[in-house]
């Protein structure tokens, strides 16, 4: 008795232990996707808000906001691809590391140009413009030339399966069809060798030839015409003598 409720202890612990563990399990995972909503509608906002500035600011301003725009595109694109692409292939890995250490460089570039969209000096910020700008263009031709390298060393993979495909499905299409390369076989044969002549007995050809000799099979009658005549009874054959033998007498007639 104390065994059973030992076991029914012991299971209803371990159901308690994994209701608990999938319950954070499915917590996690909800927490996870609000925060990716969350941050996703952030950048969408951020993104919309520096599209404004740049086209409603003249000037250094809408300037400095176009910047920042194009630098935070250009790393999100690169960062999904690589991301995307780093599951398929272990070389993109390494891309992937290289764009860590680049986007070190872009955030640290992001948040300067967020504090200089606030900045009222337009004297000073136009003269700093031209800094800005270049190292925007380095980092987002960085961040341009990852993404479309590893696009090309998918496109090479995806073009060199494809090709090896196309020939193996050449070749079990030509195995399928073997029945047409049969008959062009024989056709082709066909045509190249010409029929022989039907043969003719010779009488026909010369005239005067004598038929060819029939042979049948023997019947008994014609065995026993050409076999000679046997006796029917064969005497037997003479006795040898031997010295201590006495002769026979002759019979008396008395």
């Amino acid at each position: 008795m104390e065994a059973v409720i030992a076991v029914i202890a012991l299971l209803f612990v371990l159901f308690v232990a994994l209701g608990a563990f999938a319950t954070v399990k499915v917590v996690g995972a909800a927490k996870r996707s609000a925060d990716r909503h969350i941050t996703q509608a952030r950048r969408t906002v951020e993104d919309h808000t520096l599209k404004a500035k740049a086209f409603g600011r003249p000037g250094p301003a809408g300037e400095v906001a176009q910047l920042r725009l194009d630098l935070r595109t250009s790393m999100r694109a690169t960062q999904e691809a690589l991301e995307a692409l780093a599951g398929e292939d272990e070389s993109v890995k390494e891309s992937l590391a290289l764009f860590q250490r680049l986007s070190a460089h872009g955030h640290e570039l992001d948040g300067e140009l967020r504090r200089l969209e606030s900045e009222p000096d337009r004297t000073t910020l136009a003269a700093r413009l031209p800094g800005l700008r270049e190292r925007t263009e380095r980092i987002t031709h960085s961040a341009d030339s990852l993404r479309w390298a590893a696009r090309d060393r998918a496109r090479r993979f995806a073009d060199d399966d494809l090709d090896s495909l196309s020939a193996q499905i050449d070749m079990e299409a030509g195995a399928l069809r073997h029945w047409q390369t049969d008959a062009s076989d024989s056709s082709a044969e066909g045509s190249t060798e010409r029929p022989a002549p039907p043969p003719w007995p010779q009488a026909h050809a010369t005239g005067s030839a004598a038929a060819p000799e029939q042979t049948w099979p023997d019947t008994p009658q014609t065995r026993q015409a050409e076999e000679p005549t046997r006796p029917a009874i064969t005497p037997p054959a003479a006795r040898p003598t031997y010295p201590w033998q006495k002769k026979p007498r002759p019979e008396s007639t008395t």
